[in-house]
């Protein structure tokens, strides 16, 4: 059977096959990881430790001489995805009641659901995709996107950092596992070239174990609201990546489509935010219910647009190529 063959004609399929496979199950059977447990339940949950052990490898791949490459890349996508958000808000709060939308197509859009949707990007999911159609230090700008995690930047956008609970050793704990990956395989070739052969084998790992905490339902539940944030997701925030990516970044725009995602964890963030301020409340659990569905969304379509964005990339270039040896030859 030529399965690797067909998984990999699937756009971002060894990620995204994996995923919906994990989604089905967890959908279907959502204690399936509880009910076998021991190695069973740790594959079909163990996104946290899988992501670790991808992330050292990853790290391991990446020589020295690139790390202005990584810093530059990751950089400019944090800044230009936060910029964006601030940009969201500022035009969200001049249209949208303080209570959200209460009926219509737009049900449950609040500015809270908008900023919590595209302040953060799945790191997990954006290094994935650039292993497949990026550099080892364009997946390498990960690094910078765990400052994105947790409250800290949907509050400061909504501007309340004075009730932000700022724990530096958590964003340390978040890219130590790629820094020693990084210092080991630079301190030795052959462990670089050791470690780095695993970060292909680990994508399939981790996108089955994200698709197990994806429950498929969620979008039905929202309705076509959830999947409207999510599609706003990728072209608000998409746009602006790609050129950022391109201008500033030294890319072709891959980088910037494949950073347009809703991070898993900003599932999270509208119920914490509003446990802090109680205005929000009122509008908290739409937003959770709006947000996991771009979760789902972006995990979804993100993989399949940079695949062909990278491909079109890829084309383009080599035409372009191809008439400027043209032109030098004649």
């Amino acid at each position: 059977m030529k399965i690797m063959k067909t998984i990999e004609k699937v756009p971002g399929g060894l990620m995204l096959v994996p995923l919906f496979l994990g989604a089905i199950i967890h959908t279907l059977a959502p204690g399936s990881g509880e009910y076998f447990g021991s190695f069973t339940n740790g594959l079909m949950t163990g996104t946290v430790p899988i992501l670790a052990v991808w992330f050292f490898c990853m790290g391991a791949g990446i020589n020295i001489k690139a790390t202005g490459t990584v810093l530059r890349k990751s950089g400019t996508l944090v800044l230009t995805k936060i910029a964006v958000a601030w940009v969201v808000a500022i035009v969200a709060s001049l249209f949208l009641p303080e209570g959200g939308v209460q009926s219509g197509l737009f049900a449950g859009f609040s500015v809270l659901a908008l900023i919590a949707a595209m302040d953060m990007t799945n790191g997990g999911l954006y290094a994935s995709i650039m292993q497949q159609y990026g550099t080892k230090e364009e997946a390498g700008a990960f690094v910078l996107m765990s400052l994105e995690s947790g409250p800290l930047v949907t509050m400061l956008i909504l501007g309340s950092t004075g009730l932000a609970a700022f724990h530096p050793q958590a964003f340390v704990g978040a890219v130590l596992p790629f820094l020693i990956g990084f210092i080991l395989g630079n301190l030795d070739q052959e462990l670089r070239v050791f470690f780095s052969k695993a970060t292909q084998t680990m994508i399939p790992f981790f996108g089955f174990a994200l698709g197990n905490s994806i429950d498929l339902t969620v979008i039905a539940k929202t309705g076509v609201a959830g999947i409207i944030l999510g599609l706003l997701c990728i072209i608000v925030t998409g746009v602006p990546l790609i050129f950022a990516d391109k201008y500033i970044g030294g890319g072709n725009g891959t980088a910037g489509l494949a950073a347009s995602s809703t991070a898993g964890a900003a599932v999270a963030n509208p119920m914490i935010i509003a446990n802090m301020q109680p205005e929000f409340m009122p509008v908290a659990q739409s937003a959770t219910a709006l947000v996991a569905a771009s979760v789902i969304v972006t995990s979804i379509l993100v993989p399949i647009l940079t695949a062909y964005y990278s491909q079109y990339m890829k084309k383009k270039q080599g035409t372009i190529g191809k008439d400027k040896n043209n032109a030098a030859v004649s």
